[in-house]
């Protein structure tokens, strides 16, 4: 198994397993890791550098700068329908290697673009576009590391690569204000900008946010080509795999993955131009990290607790928890000539973020022990070759509706911040598009319950 193309892949196979199946499958998980982590930064990165535009010299509208942070989720979760199909027709190693190399033409293009506050708006609408490159990574990268694991411990393994990906949105949220905020590469990437607050002249260097990213990309190229794998097994045309569509637990599934993935990338995307529209007072760029980082960090959580007591019962748990909590942020919101509370509104949304986390985690086991179940249902009573065929079919379509779920999930980065920007335009509040998602997580909960969680459920997982 030390060739670049694996040709004999049984993980279900405990045997085979234990004596390097294991091995092979981490080392591909945890190169896997980093380079999603980037993919995430690349995609979030406007949902920071939006709210230090205008210290830079750029000077746009509130629904403007709401354009700049949807739109890379547009792309992303469009570019994500292609991208679910990707893997088993080029190979996992392959498309791992080239997708992250593709992350070089955002981080690249937003550095070179920010030094220059002359810059257009449609020029920053593309470069936001371009930024759903990274989104769309997601898909093929679940899809690939859902091949290399058992069915037993599918839900762990996604959750890390997913939750510790997810972690890319908490980072750019994190290090973007902190690099911008010295000339961290000399001359190199060019000079900054000046502004002025509190009658003290600051220096900014916006092009950072976009330029530290690069020599972490080329190394995640780099060792995504040279130590991840490809499996023989796992080839497949896209004829093959768009079986997937005529399956009603695709479509379900990814009705749950709105709710769950398409709140996190949609709050991660909306939360601190939100805070800076009702708390103005507030620095937003000091606390929006927190949100996302609480939400990647429970989503590995998700997926170990949902292998143990089963994924529907966390995801209907899960989506109840989410409509309190949206209830919360709501009473701690300004309104009626009350000024609200920040901190009540900062730890409901982050419990809000860890929730959506958990969710991701446990809707994403449930995909591959419903499709594993259906298969298996399907080769009951027949000889053990027809069983292994019936165990490579499940793990194909159970990966494109991994990739396709993600790609549907990620359009609620475009919605949420929208509703947001839609809601505020109107009425002056946030409170109306809260209350739509109260309304869309009811339905989650109907869902969940109905099909895979109530006693008697056609498809308990």
């Amino acid at each position: 198994m030390s060739n670049q193309v694996l040709t004999n892949w049984t993980p279900e196979d405990p045997a085979f397993w234990k004596s390097g199946g294991a091995s092979v499958a981490n080392r591909n998980l945890w190169i896997s890791i980093p380079a999603l982590m980037l993919a995430f930064a690349v995609w979030s990165l406007w949902s920071v550098t939006v709210v230090n535009l205008e210290k830079g010299g750029f000077h746009f509208s509130k629904n403007q700068l709401f354009w700049l942070t949807a739109l890379p989720a547009l792309s992303g979760a469009t570019l994500r329908i292609f991208y679910s199909f990707l893997v088993p027709v080029f190979g996992g190693r392959r498309f791992t290697a080239f997708s992250t190399a593709t992350l070089l033409i955002p981080a690249l293009g937003v550095g070179f673009a920010l030094r220059d506050p002359s810059t257009s708006y449609p020029t920053l609408l593309v470069l936001a576009l371009l930024c759903g490159l990274g989104g769309a990574n997601f898909s093929s990268s679940m899809a690939n590391i859902s091949f290399f694991f058992p069915k037993a411990k599918k839900g762990f393994a996604t959750g890390l690569n997913a939750g510790i990906g997810n972690l890319g949105v908490s980072l750019v949220q994190f290090v973007a204000p902190l690099v911008i905020a010295s000339s961290v590469f000399g001359a190199l990437a060019g000079g900054g900008t000046t502004f002025v607050k509190d009658g003290i002249e600051h220096g900014i260097w916006l092009q950072n946010a976009g330029f530290i990213w690069v020599p972490f990309i080329v190394v995640a190229t780099l060792a995504a080509w040279f130590g991840m794998n490809d499996i023989a097994d796992a080839k497949a045309s896209f004829a093959e795999q768009a079986v997937i569509f005529r399956r009603k637990h695709t479509w379900l599934m990814c009705c749950l993955y709105v709710g769950t993935f398409g709140s996190f990338i949609g709050f991660s995307a909306g939360f601190a131009l939100l805070t800076k529209s009702q708390f103005p007072t507030v620095d937003p760029t000091a606390y929006a990290f927190l949100g996302p980082l609480a939400g990647a960090l429970t989503r590995p959580v998700g997926g170990w607790i949902s292998d143990r007591l089963g994924g529907a019962r966390v995801t209907l748990g899960t989506f109840i928890a989410m409509i309190a909590a949206v209830f919360a942020v709501v009473h701690f919101l300004p309104g009626n000539g009350a000024g609200g509370s920040f901190d009540g509104f900062l730890v409901t949304f982050i419990l809000l973020f860890a929730l959506t986390g958990i969710g991701n985690g446990s809707t994403f086991r449930m995909i591959p022990v419903i499709f594993m179940t259906q298969h298996q249902r399907e080769a009951r009573g027949q000889d053990d070759a027809t069983l292994r065929r019936a165990q490579q079919e499940a793990g194909k379509e159970s990966a494109a509706v991994l990739g396709f779920a993600g790609a549907l999930g990620a359009y609620g980065g475009f919605f949420i911040p929208k509703t947001f920007g839609s809601a505020l335009e109107l009425t002056g509040s946030a409170v109306p598009a809260l209350y739509v998602f109260v309304v869309f997580y009811a339905t989650c909960v109907a869902i969940t319950w109905f099909f895979y969680a109530r006693r008697g459920a056609g498809m308990p997982c």
